[in-house]
C-alpha cells in the first residue's frame, strides 16, 4: 500500500509523510490525510524480556531457505511445557506430532535432513550466514527440479555449498569441502558442475588473489610478504599466466616466491599442504612465474643476501 502511494490526490504533491505510530499517510504540502489507520505488515524483531517475547511471538522469524519449510511451519509438541500437561492432553500432542511426521512429503523429509547436514558443514568451514542461505536455496531448487535423484544427499549439499562460496567470492577449495563433508572432491566437483549447469547458475572464475590472505595466515607469513604475493599475482594476470590454471596453485606459488624474496622461506611441501595442491603444481607454477615475469634475479639476490 505504502509503495503504491506516489503523490497526493488533493494537490498532486509528491512530498508525502508516513507516520508509523499513528498509521497515517499525509501530504506535507497541503496537510491532506491520504490514509489513516493503516495496518503495519512489518515484523517485530526486537523484544525486551520474556513477557514481550511471548506477546510478539505472532510476528515470527524472517523466512529463510535454511529451514525446510522456510521457517513458516510449526512443529507440534516441541516445547518443553508440553510435559506439564495432564497425561490425556500430553498424549494428544504426541499423536498429532506422529501424524505430522507421517504426512510430511519425501521432499520435506529430504530437505530436513539435508539442511541439517548443510548447517553442520557450514559451521565446520566457518561460512557466513549469507553463503549458507544461498546454498540452501540452490539445494532446494535442486530437489524441486529432481536433480538429487541418483546422487547422494551429501554430495549435492557439498556441491551447493561450493557454488554458494563461488558466488559470494568466499575462497574455499574442493579439498576443504571434501574434508568437511566426507565426500570425494571429484564427486563434489562433478555434482557442482551438474547442478550449476542444470539450474543455469552463472559462476565467475575464482580470483587467485582471494586465496592469498588465508594461505598467508596458515603459513604465518608477514603482511609484507602477503602484499608482495598480491603484486606478483596482479602482474601474472596482466601477462595472462592465470588463464586455464587452478587459482589455488597459482596463488600458492606466488606466496612461495614472495616468501623467498622476503627471506621468509617456506618449503614447497608446506605451501602445497596449505593450498591443497601437489608439490609438482607449486614447482611448475613457480618456474612459470620466475620465467615469464623475470623474477629470477630478484629471487636469487634475496637468497644470496640471506
Amino acid at each position: 500500500m505504502i509503495q503504491a502511494i506516489k503523490k497526493c490526490p488533493e494537490c498532486g504533491s509528491a512530498n508525502l509523510s508516513h507516520n508509523k505510530e499513528l498509521g497515517e499517510f499525509t501530504c506535507k504540502s497541503c496537510g491532506f490525510v491520504i490514509e489513516d489507520r493503516m495496518i503495519d505488515f512489518s515484523q517485530e524483531w526486537r523484544e525486551f524480556g520474556h513477557e514481550q517475547s511471548e506477546k510478539r511471538r505472532r510476528a515470527g522469524a524472517p523466512s529463510t531457505f535454511t529451514k525446510f519449510d522456510r521457517g513458516m511451519g510449526t512443529d507440534i509438541g516441541q516445547r518443553s511445557d508440553v510435559y506439564q500437561l495432564q497425561a490425556k492432553e500430553r498424549n494428544k500432542y504426541f499423536r498429532l506430532r506422529k501424524w505430522q511426521h507421517r504426512i510430511s512429503t519425501a521432499i520435506e523429509r529430504n530437505l530436513k535432513l539435508a539442511l541439517a547436514e548443510m548447517k553442520r558443514v557450514s559451521s565446520y568451514l566457518k561460512l557466513p550466514g549469507a553463503v549458507e542461505e544461498e546454498a540452501a536455496r540452490i539445494y532446494t531448487l535442486s530437489v524441486q527440479n529432481g536433480l538429487v535423484r541418483g546422487r547422494s544427499m551429501e554430495s549435492v549439499v557439498a556441491g551447493a555449498l561450493y557454488a554458494a562460496c563461488r558466488r559470494h567470492e568466499i575462497p574455499r577449495t574442493l579439498d576443504e569441502l571434501s574434508d568437511a563433508s566426507g565426500i570425494d572432491k571429484k564427486e563434489i566437483g562433478r555434482t557442482y558442475r551438474f547442478v550449476t549447469r542444470s539450474l543455469s547458475i552463472r559462476i565467475l572464475p575464482s580470483n587467485p588473489i582471494d586465496y592469498i590472505p588465508r594461505f598467508a595466515s596458515s603459513l604465518k607469513l608477514t603482511p609484507a610478504t602477503q602484499s608482495k604475493a598480491v603484486d606478483i599475482l596482479e602482474k601474472a594476470q596482466k601477462a595472462e599466466l592465470t588463464s586455464g590454471r587452478g587459482p589455488t596453485g597459482i596463488a600458492a606459488a606466488s606466496l612461495y616466491v614472495s616468501a623467498l624474496m622476503n627471506n621468509e622461506k617456506r618449503t614447497q611441501r608446506e605451501v602445497a599442504d596449505v593450498a591443497g595442491v601437489t608439490e609438482v603444481t607449486i614447482r611448475n607454477r613457480y618456474k612459470e612465474l620466475l620465467r615469464e615475469l623475470n623474477l629470477k634475479d630478484e629471487v636469487k639476490k634475496s637468497m644470496e643476501d640471506d
